[in-house]
Parts: C-alpha cells; structure tokens; sequence
C-alpha cells in the first residue's frame, strides 16, 4: 500500500440491485413501484422551465416541506428532506450516533446501516432475528449508542405491531431511535404519531416506493423540533442545496394527489396478496408480506438455482448469499402482468 493511501477511509461498499440495461426484462429486484407517478407530476414536469435550471434551489426545501406539513398535518420544523431516504439516513447517522456504545440494529435487515456505520467509524451490533425473521424487542433494550430499524423490514416483509415499536423507543430514552419507514404505505401504521410524544425518535419514509418517483431522489423524515434542528445544522454543514428544484417541485404535486396515490398502493397491495396464494400453491414459504414485495423460498429449489433460471429467462429478482437467507429471493410486487409471467414461469421450472 502508498504511503498516501494509509489515512484513506476504505470501506466495503452497498451493493444495490442490479439494473439491467435491457429494457425486455421484467424488473423485480429493487422494489420499484411498477406504476407511473401522479398525473400531476407529469403535467407539472411538461409545464417546467429550461431557464430555471441554472438557479440554485430553495435550500430549506420549503414547497415540499409545506406540501408534507400540509398533508400528514406536521408543523414544517419538525421536517427534514433529503436526496432520497438513503441521505436522510446516512445524515441521521452522522449526526445523532456519535457516542463509544454501539448502534444496534437487526442481522438481516437494510444492508446500508453497516455501511454507513463503517464509513463513519460508528461501532454497531447486530441483534438475531427469531427463527420467524421477528425483532426480539428486549435485545433493543440494553445499553447502546442508538437504535434503527426498519418497519417493515427489508427484506423479511415483516411488520412489527406499533406497541413494539413504542416498547423500543419508550426503553431508549437516552439515545436517538430511528424507525425506517420506506414500506410503511403497503399495510402498516406509522410511528408518525409518536414523535410528540418522544423527542429523541426520528421517522424515515421515502417517495422511491409507494409514490413512484425513486428516480427523483426524494426521501424525508419526521420528528421533534430539536431533532429535525439538529439535522439541519448537520446538512448545512455539508451540503446547503442537496435537493434539486424538479424533485421539490414534483414531489409537492405527487403529495397533492392522494387518491391516485391510495390507489396505487391499493392495486400493489392487491397483486401481492393474489401472489402470495399462487406462490403458495407452488410450494414457497415466505414471511407475511406488508410491503410491496414477497421474501420467499422453496424447498425444493436453491435460491441461487432460481435467480440464475429468472435471470437467464428475462425476470430480475433479489439474491443474497448470506447466513440464513441464501435459500430466500426478495421478488418486487410487479404489474398483474408481470406477476403472471413470473408465476408461469416458475410452475414451468418446477415441474423439472
């Protein structure tokens, strides 16, 4: 190794889905929703003007905080938005888990928190799963530098009830809690409400899954007034325009459209339930989904031979070769159309 590379901070970095240059495939490996954006959105995005490209943005974000406040009925300083929940996150690391105790959080779970802790010389402890892929919630309990979680999980599928998720903010009063919400719309209550009832909880949710925009890059958080101040102090430091101004803009028009909005989550909800019967019917076994994907296997068939067989025949799914979940694929909730294609296929394969 140069002598100039011994002071680099080196991490081993996330690995996202793939994404497949070919456009005759069926893509269900990153969670994406399989339906377009608000028909506000894309008349909004027509109407925009060339000319405002070259001005910096509003760098306290303020049409689409206003929008957000408007509709989950939060007052704007209680507010954070960010490029994506992943920034939001990765910000939230750096600026509330600065202590010697580790951050805890679940085995299998969003791959990105270790990644983050790394790359911030945060220390951190993996807490197990039951065999049924739930939180053990008295593991949370204990003595530690800050807590996060995903609910639902990623990418078990599985919703932890509201009362556990306030028995694990109600036992860490003194470090900051971090519910991830990216999954929330599918089936689950948020801890939203909570965040006037304790300071230290931060709320994460994203407009990547259930509204349609992951290529904007729009990801926000919630909680008490001095959290979300902290935060800001933290992203001024470091970056003052991370959102660009479509994304705050088009992200304003996807929140005013709720119908289209509950609509979308309704017909996603609707195809993961009529899969779940026929994945059933095949022989898999999965977690009860409350997201918009389906974590299942087959006891038949390795997890790795069916990503390779999907693969090679068009239909991207999600693999990992890791303790306990390598017989698992994570298979996004598609079209109806496309889930049929998937389902067909794998009454084919199976009858090898």
């Amino acid at each position: 190794m140069s002598s100039w590379e011994e002071n680099i901070r080196k991490v081993v970095p996330y690995v996202p889905g793939e994404q497949p240059k070919r456009k005759d495939v069926i893509k269900l490996n990153t969670n994406e929703c399989p339906y377009p954006p608000a028909p506000e959105v894309k008349e909004l995005a027509e109407k925009m003007q060339y000319e405002d490209f070259r001005l910096y943005p509003d760098p306290e974000a303020e049409s689409l905080v206003s929008a957000l406040s408007a509709y989950y009925h939060v007052p704007q300083d209680q507010i954070y938005v960010g490029v994506g929940s992943d920034d939001v996150l990765s910000m939230a690391f750096l600026t509330f888990f600065n202590s010697d105790l580790p951050v805890v959080f679940p085995d299998i779970t969003y791959s990105f928190y270790d990644v983050w802790a790394d790359l911030y010389h945060i220390p951190y402890r993996r807490l197990l799963l039951d065999e049924n892929f739930r939180m053990v919630k008295e593991d949370y309990f204990g003595h530690n530098g800050g807590v996060i979680f995903p609910n639902p999980n990623a990418p078990t599928g599985l919703l932890e009830d509201l009362d556990t998720v306030e028995d694990i903010i109600r036992n860490n009063p003194d470090v900051v809690v971090i519910v991830d919400e990216a999954y929330i719309d599918f089936g689950g209550k948020s801890a939203l409400p909570l965040i006037d009832k304790y300071e230290n909880l931060l709320v994460v949710q994203t407009f990547s899954k259930s509204r349609a925009m992951a290529g904007m890059r729009i990801g926000y958080a919630f909680g008490s007034k001095k959290l979300i101040g902290y935060l800001k102090d933290a992203k001024f430091s470091f970056n003052s325009y991370t959102m660009n101004r479509p994304s705050l803009e088009l992200g304003a028009a996807s929140v005013r459209d709720d119908a289209y909005f509950r609509e979308t989550c309704a017909r996603i909800v609707r195809t993961r339930e009529r899969v779940k019967g026929q994945l059933k019917e095949l022989g898999f076994t999965f977690p009860d989904s409350a997201s918009n994907f389906i974590f299942a296997r087959n006891e038949k068939v390795s997890g790795q031979e069916l990503f390779d067989a999907l693969k090679a025949h068009g239909i991207f799914v999600r693999h990992w070769n890791a303790p306990r979940i390598s017989d698992y694929l994570r298979i996004t909730i598609g079209t109806d159309e496309q889930m049929d294609a998937l389902v067909g296929f794998l009454k084919e394969y199976l009858k090898k």
